[in-house]
């Protein structure tokens, strides 16, 4: 079954990286969104606020699993914790991508940064339980990205499935 991926990521930094991503999975089964180039985002940007929000929403509203590509400055990226909260929100699986490996447009690698589900919890059996404890973290280039993001998207969706509560907004203290 095809899949619809929505991608968070740190757009100024690791534009170049997502690119490659993007365009190695062009011969597979997986639906791929919606690619805004630099002028594109900039006039998303130009709404404000409630224009970036809709466009996030109407992305996450059409996807079955977000995919967080990891670079080195994506989990301190405001835009990238609301697109997990919203993710999370519509029951949609979440898996975290490093990107740090590939190389940009200058041939150079970057720094691993931190999973952003590290910094968003949720109550589970009465007790906080951080969901990159819950939902799983590969590496694309050690990882061998290109032939597994299969399995990795079809594993997110399993685990938010498997997680038997339904989707609720996360209390006041969901990121710490």
């Amino acid at each position: 079954m095809a899949r619809r991926l929505f991608f968070s990521f740190h757009f100024e930094r690791d534009v170049w990286r997502v690119q490659q991503v993007r365009q190695s999975w062009r011969f597979t089964d997986l639906e791929l969104p919606t690619f805004y180039n630099a002028t594109q985002w900039e006039d998303v940007k130009r709404g404000g606020d409630a224009a970036i929000k809709k466009f996030i929403n109407d992305g996450i509203s059409r996807a079955t699993c977000t995919v967080l590509l990891v670079g080195a400055q994506t989990a301190s990226r405001d835009w990238v914790k609301y697109e997990i909260q919203e993710s999370y929100k519509a029951d949609k699986g979440l898996v975290t991508v490093y990107i740090h490996d590939i190389k940009n447009q200058s041939q150079q690698t970057d720094t691993r940064g931190v999973n952003p589900l590290s910094n968003f919890q949720i109550e589970q059996g009465g007790q906080k339980v951080l969901l990159s404890s819950l939902f799983k973290a590969y590496d694309w280039v050690s990882g061998n990205g290109r032939d597994n993001i299969h399995k990795w998207v079809e594993e997110a969706i399993t685990i938010r499935k498997s997680l038997n509560e339904p989707p609720k907004p996360p209390p006041k203290s969901w990121f710490f």
